[in-house]
């Protein structure tokens, strides 16, 4: 699955792997992505400096100028990618509620998934968690 970012960057999933990231499904019609919003940036900028990785993918239904006004008018540091075709959203299962968040382990796998607000304190022991262990979800400290 390859992701194109609001400044025109292509993402690969696979090519993320050995990094663990948040994938999180939002739209800006979604009054509880809107309020998750700045408790992803405050966990995007305690733990990117470890190799942790947010990707917002707003849905297709979404406007592109919508999400992109909203993007900077957050300043959302993280990448922000538009699903326009839907492809990575049935990747995911079919995602149609939002938000729907996956937390996925270096290696690749899906160690939580998450619909509706985003229990973040979760996420954060969760990553913590498994960064203490002998298969740690950073594999480079």
């Amino acid at each position: 699955m390859t992701l194109t970012t609001l400044q025109g960057k292509e993402l690969s999933v696979p090519d993320t792997q050995g990094r663990p990231m948040l994938i999180s499904f939002w739209a800006t019609s979604c009054a509880s992505c809107v309020e998750e919003i700045p408790h992803l940036i405050e966990l995007y900028r305690e733990l990117a400096p470890h190799g942790f990785e947010i990707i917002g993918v707003a849905m297709a239904y979404d406007p592109p100028d919508r999400v992109i006004a909203l993007s900077h008018a957050r300043q959302i540091p993280y990448p922000i990618a538009l699903d326009i075709q839907g492809k990575a959203a049935q990747a995911f299962g079919g995602i149609s509620l939002t938000p729907s968040s996956f937390l996925i382990a270096a290696d690749g796998r899906v160690i939580e998934q998450q619909t509706g607000k985003l229990n973040i304190h979760r996420i954060r022991g969760l990553v913590l968690d498994t960064a203490s262990r002998s298969q740690p979800l950073f594999p480079h400290q």
